[in-house]
């Protein structure tokens, strides 16, 4: 496996969850309180042994077939802070591991509206600039065959 990391974020949220359990027709109530923050670390990489390149030595052409999906490697930190439970209305482990869930699925929203997956798109595009200015000097051609339009972007860092 060969991953190449191209871009990489810290990110932070806090969350929070209550819970209240009525007993008795609503005459005593028993809270659960919950307050984590989540610091996380975000790499954003692409798994280049699944990058379908071809060299064609007769017609002196790269023919690019397929470029990976950006794959995200999220590595959290998650703190309780602020646990509150009752007696008879305590955290159990699974809902334990569902708020521990909802947090990195807070991270997951977070990371799709920041740039981070832009950045590492315009990242990977430059480090494929490499194999475009290559060709160049041995009078070779890159061929995308990916349907992604990568070579145009390209052709323009001369």
């Amino acid at each position: 496996m060969s991953k190449l990391v191209v871009s990489e974020g810290n990110f932070s949220e806090m969350y929070s969850f209550t819970d209240a359990r009525k007993y008795f027709y609503g005459y005593f109530t028993f809270e659960k309180k919950a307050m984590l923050s989540v610091n996380a670390k975000v790499e954003v990489g692409y798994d280049l042994s699944k990058l379908d390149v071809q060299v064609d030595s007769i017609n002196k052409q790269i023919i690019i077939n397929k470029i990976p999906e950006e794959e995200i490697v999220i590595s959290p930190d998650i703190k309780y802070f602020d646990l509150q439970q009752s007696q008879f209305n305590t955290f159990s482990k699974q809902e334990l591991n569902k708020l521990n869930a909802k947090a990195i699925e807070k991270i997951k929203s977070t990371i799709t509206v920041s740039r981070l997956q832009k950045d590492a798109k315009t990242r990977l595009f430059e480090e494929l600039s490499k194999i475009y200015q290559l060709s160049k000097i041995y009078n070779w051609k890159v061929v995308d065959n990916t349907g992604s339009d990568i070579i145009e972007p390209l052709e323009f860092k001369d």
